[in-house]
C-alpha cells in the first residue's frame, strides 16, 4: 500500500535534477552565510536568492518543474528535505526513514509506504544533521544513535551506519497539535465514561499508577490526558529522555536528560533526574518512561511519602509489566533478593493501566488492574476493567466490549477520603443488585 506523491523530477532526469538542486543550495547557503539575516527574514531572503541563483543558470524550465524544483530546495533549506510534506500532514502520526527509497508512515494505525525519495544516503544524513545540530546533540562512527525533539515535540531517533548497516535510518514519532481531553478519549472508543470516571479519582486520589503497553500504543497520549486531573494547586515535575509530555497545569518544571559531549562528559540520566527531583520539594512526580535502573528511585520516591506519582513502561500485560519493572530495578545494581523487589513494587504501584494497539490500528485501554498485595512471593492483580474481544468484523474491524469485571478495589476507602464515592455501577453492578443490596441494609 502506498500513499501518492508528485513525481520530483517530472520529466528532468534525476541525475541532473540533483545536480541543478545542488547547485542552487550551494549559492543560496553562501548567501545566507554571508548575509546571516535574522530568522523572520530567510524566507524572504531564499527566497529572493533562489530566484536570482536560478535565473543565473539561464535554464527554461517547465512552470510545473520549477515549482517542484524549488518547493525541494526550500524544504531542504528551511525544513527537513523530502519528508517536510510528511510532517506537515495532520494525518500521519508516525514518519519512517529505512533508506533513500523506503519511506513509510504510520496513519490510522496502519503502515503506508510513501512514493518520497531521498537523493542518497548523504542526503538523510544532512536532514539528521539539520535535526540535531540545533539541539547540542551529535551523532558519528563514535556515536551513531540519537534521540532528539523537534520543536513541535514530535520525538526524533536518528540511526547511521557501522549500526544501521543499510544507511543512515530516521523515525519520527509526531504528537497531535491538539491536545486530546479524557472526552475525546470516550468518543473515540478508547474508554468508558465508568472508566474514566474512575481514573479521574485515582489520579486526583493520589493512587500511584503505571501505564503499560507497546511501541505506538498510546502510553504518552493517555499519560497527558490523566495528568489533566492533577489538581492546579500541586507542584508538578515532569522528566523525560525527550520531552513530550504537554501538562496544562501552570506549576510545571520540565526536566530532560542529556547526552554525552564530545568528551564523553556531562551526560544526565533519567536516574539522575529522579533522585534530584526529591529534593525539589514535588507534589507529582510525572516520569515519561522508565526503562533502566531509575525504576529502584521512583519505586522508593513512592515508598517514601510521594503519593500520586505517574508513570509509562513497556510490557503487552499487566503481568508482564511487573516482571519487566522487577527486571529494571535489579538494573540498579543493587543486589537485592527477588522477594524484596516484588515487596518495593507491591506497596508502591497501587494501579496499572493496559494500553494496546489492537490489529485493526485502534488504541484502546484494555485492562485497569488493581496491585493488590502479595501472597507468598507472587504479587497478586485484580483485574478492575477488561477488553473483551468478541470478533472481527469484516472490514478487519476488531469488535469487542470495555467492561468492569465486578471487582471493586481494596483501595476505595482512599478513594473515598478523597472525596470519590464512586456509583456501583462503575463497576458492573446491575439495577437489581443495587435493589438487592439496599433491602438486605
Amino acid at each position: 500500500m502506498t500513499t501518492d506523491a508528485p513525481s520530483a523530477t517530472a520529466g528532468l532526469p534525476a541525475p541532473d535534477y540533483a545536480k541543478l538542486k545542488f547547485y542552487l543550495i550551494s549559492a543560496i547557503t553562501r548567501e545566507l552565510e554571508a548575509v546571516n539575516p535574522p530568522a523572520d527574514q530567510r524566507h524572504a531572503i531564499i527566497a529572493k536568492s533562489l530566484a536570482e541563483a536560478y535565473a543565473q543558470t539561464h535554464l527554461q524550465l517547465s512552470d510545473s518543474i520549477r515549482e517542484t524544483l524549488f518547493h525541494d530546495i526550500r524544504n531542504d533549506i528551511l525544513g527537513y528535505g523530502p519528508i517536510q510534506p510528511l510532517l506537515d500532514d495532520p494525518d500521519v502520526s508516525e514518519v519512517m526513514v529505512n533508506g533513500p527509497k523506503n519511506v513509510y508512515v504510520e496513519k490510522q494505525g496502519c503502515l503506508i509506504k510513501t512514493h518520497i525519495i531521498f537523493e542518497d544516503n548523504d542526503h538523510i544524513q544532512r536532514v539528521i544533521d539539520r535535526i540535531i545540530l540545533p539541539l547540542g546533540r551529535r551523532i558519528d562512527a563514535d556515536s551513531p544513535m540519537v534521540d532528539a525533539r523537534l520543536p513541535d515535540g514530535s520525538r526524533v531517533n536518528a540511526v547511521i551506519p557501522p549500526v544501521s548497516i543499510d544507511g543512515a535510518s530516521i523515525t519520527i514519532r509526531k504528537f497531535s497539535k491538539e491536545k486530546l481531553s479524557i472526552n475525546q478519549l470516550i468518543e473515540h472508543g478508547s474508554i468508558t465514561s465508568g472508566m474514566a470516571e474512575f481514573l479521574r479519582a485515582c489520579v486526583v486520589g493520589r493512587l500511584n499508577i503505571l501505564i503499560s503497553g507497546g511501541t505506538g500504543s498510546g502510553k504518552t497520549t493517555l499519560l497527558n490526558v490523566l495528568s489533566s486531573f492533577i489538581p492546579e494547586d500541586e507542584r508538578i515535575i515532569t522528566i523525560e529522555d525527550a520531552a513530550e509530555l504537554r501538562l496544562q497545569q501552570d506549576h510545571v518544571l520540565r526536566l530532560e536528560t542529556r547526552a554525552p559531549n564530545v568528551k564523553n562528559r556531562g551526560a544526565v540520566a533519567i536516574r539522575d533526574l529522579v533522585r534530584n527531583s526529591l529534593r525539589m520539594r514535588p507534589d507529582r512526580i510525572v516520569v515519561g518512561e522508565v526503562r533502566g535502573g531509575e525504576a529502584l528511585d521512583m519505586l522508593q520516591a513512592m515508598n517514601t511519602g510521594h503519593d500520586g506519582s505517574l508513570t509509562t513502561i513497556h510490557a503487552n500485560t499487566p503481568r508482564d509489566a511487573l516482571s519487566r519493572l522487577e527486571t529494571l530495578v535489579l538494573m540498579a545494581g543493587m543486589d537485592l533478593p527477588i522477594k524484596i523487589v516484588r515487596q518495593q513494587i507491591s506497596s508502591a504501584i497501587d494501579l496499572i493501566i493496559q494500553q494496546s494497539r489492537l490489529k485493526d490500528g485502534t488504541r484502546k485501554v484494555t485492562a485497569i488492574t488493581e496491585v493488590a498485595g502479595m501472597e507468598g512471593d507472587v504479587v497478586v492483580l485484580s483485574a478492575i476493567f477488561k477488553f473483551e474481544q468478541t470478533g472481527v468484523g469484516d472490514d478487519g474491524e476488531v469488535i469487542g466490549q470495555l467492561k468492569p469485571t465486578g471487582i471493586r478495589p481494596l483501595f476505595g476507602p482512599r478513594l473515598e477520603a478523597a472525596g470519590f464515592k464512586l456509583s456501583p455501577e462503575v463497576f458492573g453492578a446491575s439495577v437489581a443488585d443495587i435493589l438487592a443490596s439496599r433491602q438486605r441494609r
